[in-house]
């Protein structure tokens, strides 16, 4: 299951699907005009002005009957984002996913979307910058993959003080990782993959919960070394084809990861005893410069060799001797 369904499907389940109630006379007049500027899509059929629209395709209703939710995949339209999202002052949820002909940049009346907390906006043509505006909402998920998106990073997100779930990959961001982008008290996940991104990883991010951060194929340097330790709740680690350089000797695993992809770097060094006792279900850390004999474990024993080839200049299984 993915995070972005595993998200919506948490907040469906705290949320009072209210067909009963009719709705909120404005915001069927929203939806109406939501519906108009898409093109009137037949995926918005149920969308009729004479019937409750809480019963209608594709949105969701509060107790109080606000429209509080809508999610819209794969509709067939070539278009922008509907200005007239923002009008609906008690949307807490807007999915977005899989629409190609949806095009321009987010509008900014989302900036009035004051109780907003998950924003999936996927796989579309929408482009242009990240807007600052979004830091006035209250998210805690924001998924932004698979876009036209370019430019840096806003350090705006950073003001989001309970967003804990972040994906911008596939996009062609540009720039630094800001510090500070994930907050609150429960498991973070941060994917930067494949965009254009530059500098060091901050330090931050090997500090506090996070369970998943992939940061691949991008044009990072640096030493990542400080986001290892066993202690570290991670489950997942994705550094691959980067620069990244750090010596894997005294580098110790966490003790839950069960994913790690390092291969296309920089990395020198032993690999560590220590990787025998982790249950990783995927492992690979070829394109790089390790050396010596690699660990006999009853885990390690799982991997191919094109898990390791490629360092050294020797390929396959055992790695070159290191030199003193």
């Amino acid at each position: 299951m993915s995070i972005s369904l595993l998200f919506f499907l948490i907040f469906l389940s705290d949320i009072s699907l209210s067909s009963s109630l009719d709705c909120n006379a404005a915001d069927r007049t929203v939806l109406l005009n939501i519906k108009s500027e898409l093109g009137n899509p037949l995926e918005l059929s149920t969308w009729s002005p004479a019937t409750n629209c809480c019963t209608w395709s594709n949105v969701y209703c509060s107790d109080t009957g606000r429209i509080n939710n809508i999610y819209l995949f794969s509709i067939n339209v070539s278009t922008t984002i509907p200005p007239s999202f923002g009008d609906l002052p008690e949307l807490e949820t807007i999915q977005l996913q899989t629409i190609p002909g949806l095009y321009g940049t987010i509008p900014p009346s989302f900036s009035k979307l004051s109780k907003l907390e998950i924003l999936f906006l996927t796989d579309t043509s929408v482009s242009g910058a990240i807007p600052d505006f979004l830091s006035r909402t209250n998210l805690s998920a924001l998924d932004l993959h698979k876009n036209k998106f370019s430019g840096p990073i806003p350090l705006s997100l950073t003001k989001l003080p309970r967003l804990q779930f972040l994906d911008l990959s596939g996009n062609s961001l540009s720039g630094t990782i800001p510090p500070c982008l994930l907050h609150g008290t429960d498991r973070h996940y941060l994917y930067l993959a494949r965009n254009k991104l530059s500098g060091e990883i901050p330090q931050d991010y090997g500090n506090g919960d996070i369970d998943t951060i992939d940061l691949s194929h991008n044009r990072l340097t640096g030493d990542p070394s400080f986001l290892f330790g066993l202690t570290k709740p991670m489950t997942k680690i994705d550094l691959s084809w980067n620069q990244l350089e750090f010596d894997m000797t005294r580098v110790a695993f966490p003790h839950h990861l069960n994913y790690l992809d390092l291969s296309h770097n920089r990395i020198k060094g032993k690999v560590p005893k220590s990787l025998q006792d982790v249950q990783l279900r995927f492992l690979n850390f070829s394109y790089n410069e390790l050396c010596g004999e690699l660990p006999k474990g009853r885990f390690m024993a799982n991997y191919k060799a094109d898990s390791y080839i490629h360092n050294k200049c020797l390929c396959g299984t055992p790695l070159p001797p290191c030199m003193s």
